[in-house]
């Protein structure tokens, strides 16, 4: 992976980057809320849990079809799999996270001049929107996939420090602990048959639905 790709990986993957990833929690607010998570543990278990039941078997399996179709300049395959993304949020706030986001990441790119957005169409999810980055700023696949893993891990962390609390060491201790199931999670992903990917988590749906009317919410799912 040369320097160049890198920096571009490193910018687009970033909790800092301007697409409002901060203000979600992705149904762990409510977890937090239910008592399902309230120590470090609990929140290791639970995304653990997130990454290898719906993560390494959905989202990032889904990613890797919308590389490579992006790399095929197959526009159909696009399609495809960014309406099979858009169906699978089972809850309003998992559509809104994943439709605010991608539109979010569309316009940065399109502003910046890093591609072309005009076929992407006009609700566009985010797992599209990054490919597309991906594919226009020649970043490798591999790296692609764990860098969007890292992020959403990074994220879940990041609300546990907030909400749990946990300190900014145990934080950070989370983190570190759990780079060998990201990097499982995303060798898994890459292997995924078509029929063997499912987001069937009614677990996390139920809490998700649940968070439409929690009261005193920190985060927008």
């Amino acid at each position: 992976m040369n320097a160049a790709a890198l920096l571009h990986l490193l910018q687009f993957a970033s909790p800092a980057l301007p697409i409002g990833g901060y203000s979600y929690s992705q149904g762990l607010e409510s977890a937090i809320d239910s008592g399902a998570v309230n120590d470090a543990a609990g929140a290791r278990d639970w995304i653990a849990g997130y990454l290898h039941q719906v993560m390494a078997v959905w989202e990032a399996p889904l990613l890797w079809r919308l590389l490579k179709a992006f790399e095929a300049g197959d526009d159909a395959a696009v399609a495809l799999w960014s309406e099979r993304f858009i169906a699978s949020r089972d809850s309003a706030e998992f559509r809104a996270e994943s439709i605010q986001m991608g539109y979010s990441l569309t316009k940065l790119i399109a502003e910046l001049g890093v591609a072309d957005v005009g076929r992407l169409g006009a609700e566009v999810s985010l797992p599209t929107a990054f490919a597309c980055a991906v594919s226009a700023l020649a970043i490798p696949h591999e790296e692609a996939l764990l860098a969007m893993l890292f992020s959403w891990a990074e994220n879940q962390v990041l609300v546990c420090v907030k909400s749990v609390p946990l300190g900014q060491v145990a934080g950070q201790r989370l983190l570190l602990s759990l780079a060998p199931e990201l990097e499982r999670a995303a060798a898994h992903a890459r292997g995924v048959k078509d029929d063997e990917m499912s987001n069937w988590a009614p677990g996390l749906s139920m809490l998700s639905m649940r968070h439409e009317v929690q009261h005193g919410r920190l985060y927008r799912s």
